[in-house]
């Protein structure tokens, strides 16, 4: 497979999803937040039904990087957690499987604080 071909997927894949995104911010009253709980359940819904691992192979970051990755990764942490740990692998797999971007996501958004002054937004 061409590396341009792979590139030309991923932004597709990648590309879907924002679109999708902004439709249902643009058509319905669902609020941001809404829409991101959306794609992270469907990111769990995809991995619980064994769908994820297959699209990953083609789509690769196209839909590994957006929201829906992070769900998948939730709920696979917790489908590994279950069957070494025992059930108490529900409570503890996805938090495990996730923990290095979670951390990121806090270091980065205290450095983010820090620099940049925030502002409330004007309706």
């Amino acid at each position: 497979m061409s590396e341009w071909y792979v590139y030309l997927i991923v932004f597709a894949t990648g590309g879907f999803i924002c679109l999708l995104g902004q439709i249902l911010v643009i058509k319905t009253k669902m609020t941001t937040a809404r829409i991101l709980v959306l794609f992270v359940t469907l990111g769990v819904f995809l991995q619980a039904v064994g769908i994820f691992d297959t699209l990953s192979e083609f789509c690769k970051a196209g839909i590994n990087v957006p929201i829906i990755g992070f769900g998948a990764s939730l709920a696979k942490g917790a489908i590994n957690a279950v069957k070494s740990k025992g059930l108490l692998g529900i409570f503890t797999g996805g938090i495990e499987a996730t923990a290095g971007g979670i951390a990121a996501a806090i270091f980065f958004a205290f450095i983010f604080g820090i620099i940049f002054k925030a502002k409330t937004k004007n309706m």
